[in-house]
């Protein structure tokens, strides 16, 4: 058996047990694929997949073991991997942090500038999706590091801590009628039409939550996972903005008023994953540590080392 075996399996797990997509996937053919697959198999004594005809239809029961053995051996070869470059280069190397568009745009700059101003020999890849995508490509080790708002806790082989609390606000224009007061309630709200995040992004949660506790239907105009464009459609009129604090704290353009909603919509927490067991380099527990005075190394070695997997604010 080999390693090529091992990635073969895992990559058609991967894709649904479609043997195409994961020959596409790994550069090389269905046929050699299979055939790798099969010697496995051979050599194992057990089928790993049941099949019909050519076709996977399903993972047998002692597939599933033999595909759990399979993810820790891939998953201390990345590992030994990162020892290498970390003993090797321990300043240098490339950072991969999976985020959501709030989080890069408006929190990660100060805590990137700072890293590399500490490992200027660092490069670092932002990879930018949904709070699933995030936790999906830290699992697949396209990242090291995640930071989002929803979904990361969801993931048993993410190992999770929470970064920061943070509030959603309102965002009108200045001749708004609500912009006189002081209180907004979800009352005033259900009345206009409401920009806003996609269902999946930024707390919308939340947001949806609060309304149902109160029997209220709101009224969304506009969807959208940037907050830019939330405050653009915003001065244009076509309604009142619900958008993350972040997005407001260097918004240089003064013709929005801004209302703090954490006592109606609650408070949120960003979160950090890290995938189970990994091993970290010094410049990923020197970032991590940058984004909260929460977090450092000792907490965050004893999350992996799965002493924890939370830690109350």
């Amino acid at each position: 058996m080999n390693l090529h075996q091992f990635k073969f399996v895992q990559e058609a797990v991967r894709r649904n047990l479609n043997l195409t997509e994961a020959a596409k996937a790994l550069h090389t053919s269905q046929p050699g694929v299979s055939k790798a697959i099969i010697e496995l198999e051979e050599e194992l004594g057990i089928e790993i997949f049941a099949r019909h005809g050519k076709r996977l239809k399903r993972i047998t029961e002692p597939g599933q073991h033999v595909i759990a053995s399979i993810d820790l051996i891939m998953r201390e070869v990345g590992n030994l991997k990162r020892i290498g470059e970390q003993f090797s280069a321990q300043d240098s190397g490339t950072l991969s942090i999976a985020t959501t568009h709030t989080q890069a745009r408006y929190v990660l700059p100060v805590p990137v500038a700072r890293l590399r101003e500490a490992y200027p020999k660092v490069n670092v890849s932002l990879h930018q999706g949904s709070p699933d995508q995030v936790a999906r490509m830290v699992l697949d080790e396209v990242a090291e590091i995640g930071i989002a708002t929803e979904s990361l806790d969801s993931y048993a082989d993410l190992v999770t801590l929470p970064c920061y609390e943070w509030q959603h606000v309102l965002v009108l224009p200045k001749e708004h009628p609500l912009a006189s007061k002081e209180r907004v309630t979800l009352e005033d709200l259900a009345n206009e039409p409401l920009i806003t995040y996609h269902p999946s992004f930024t707390g919308r949660t939340r947001i949806d939550h609060a309304f149902a506790q109160k029997k209220l239907s709101p009224r969304i105009a506009l969807e959208a996972i940037d907050s830019d464009v939330i405050k653009t459609y915003v001065r244009l009129g076509l309604g009142v903005g619900i958008v993350a604090e972040m997005a407001v704290r260097d918004d240089s353009n003064g013709d929005l008023v801004v209302r703090p909603m954490g006592q109606v919509f609650g408070q949120n927490i960003a979160r950090v994953a890290f995938k189970r067991s990994a091993y970290l380099r010094n410049f990923v527990f020197k970032f991590a540590e940058l984004l909260s005075d929460r977090l450092d190394r000792h907490l965050i070695a004893k999350a992996l080392a799965g002493h924890s997997n939370d830690y109350d604010l």
